[in-house]
């Protein structure tokens, strides 16, 4: 499949580490912004992509491409998406899919009516690992206690507080701790548990955005705390916790590249079924069978994890007050 990537940032030099590892995907163009003409144009040249554009509008354009891979910063993502979609091309949009799930649920019904596929791009959910995870839990008995660590200081945190508001720590532009760590532990939850029953979110605000916060998940039987930090560190790590043992991992929810299973008979099991692979691997070769075969049906089922991850997001940022841009656009009967 053809592929148009929309974006020059940090996470498109990480697809560059493993997309020619990916069969069946070849790219076609790149297209950023005119400052940023220079940087697309060597990347282009370095990855063997066809062609660059210094603008997003044409790359729409090029009726070469058959796939849109959206890499643009958060607050752009709806836009693009719809664009893409209107242009009649399939689209693969990196995490958080949007600012609100009511832009999300508006983009699914577009996809949908059009007969396009429209996936995001979130690794938890196609891990190896977290696959194995589900697999096993039945092992550790009844689930009582989840919590999940992503704590990682940003070097963008010592310029926030200068008074230099970068996107991750920019409310006009959908950043903050949860859209931009706390979602993997989101998308964790669901991938193992779906829909949670309740969700709060306490937050560290400054500047009218959350740099760290807690957020807690009631699923009836068991209760789950999930920490997401920008401003402080700690070490990274999850454990699900039931009445015959634990499952620990101590790598983060977005590459979970081992784990071990901890039984209450004092055995102990090591995992890692992902043989050193990047982490974003598995979900282009999971994009390219969903794209290439037309599976609407496994797009349905990968759309309704994004859409409860959304709702989780949603949720919690309202719950702790903490407003987008974005949220002003949404139309009042949509708002839940």
């Amino acid at each position: 499949m053809k592929v148009g990537i929309a974006g020059a940032g940090m996470i498109v030099n990480d697809l560059f580490r493993f997309i020619h590892e990916v069969e069946n995907i070849e790219l076609e163009a790149i297209a950023s912004t005119p400052r940023s003409l220079d940087k697309v144009k060597k990347m282009a040249e370095e990855q063997g992509i066809k062609k660059y554009y210094s603008c997003y509008d044409e790359l729409l354009e090029d009726d070469e491409v058959e796939v849109m891979y959206i890499a643009s910063p958060n607050h752009l993502h709806y836009e693009m998406c719809k664009k893409a979609l209107e242009k009649g091309k399939h689209v693969i949009c990196e995490k958080p899919f949007t600012s609100h799930v009511a832009e999300l649920k508006e983009l699914a019904k577009l996809a949908k009516e059009k007969q396009l596929i429209l996936l995001e791009a979130i690794s938890t959910q196609y891990l190896p690992n977290v696959l194995k995870i589900k697999e096993l839990l039945n092992e550790i008995g009844q689930v009582k206690i989840v919590s999940a660590n992503y704590s990682q200081y940003s070097s963008r945190y010592n310029a926030f507080k200068e008074g230099n508001i970068l996107p991750a720590f920019d409310y006009t532009k959908s950043g903050g701790a949860l859209m931009d760590l706390n979602i993997y532990n989101i998308h964790l939850l669901v991938a193992l548990f779906g829909a949670p029953k309740t969700v709060q979110y306490q937050a560290n605000i400054e500047k009218n955005i959350d740099t760290s916060g807690i957020i807690t998940l009631d699923y009836g039987t068991f209760k789950a705390v999930l920490i997401g930090a920008k401003d402080c560190k700690a070490p990274i790590m999850t454990s699900i916790q039931g009445d015959q043992g634990c499952i620990v991992l101590d790598t983060p929810a977005n590459n979970a590249s081992r784990f071990k299973v901890l039984k209450n008979d004092q055995s102990e099991m090591e995992y890692n079924e992902q043989n050193g692979k990047h982490r974003m691997y598995f979900e282009f070769v999971e994009f390219v069978k969903i794209i290439e075969q037309k599976d609407y049906q496994r797009a349905e089922e990968m759309m309704e994890k994004s859409l409860i991850a959304m709702e989780i997001a949603t949720k919690a940022r309202q719950s702790a007050g903490v407003v987008f841009a974005a949220d002003k656009n949404i139309k009042e009967g949509e708002e839940e």
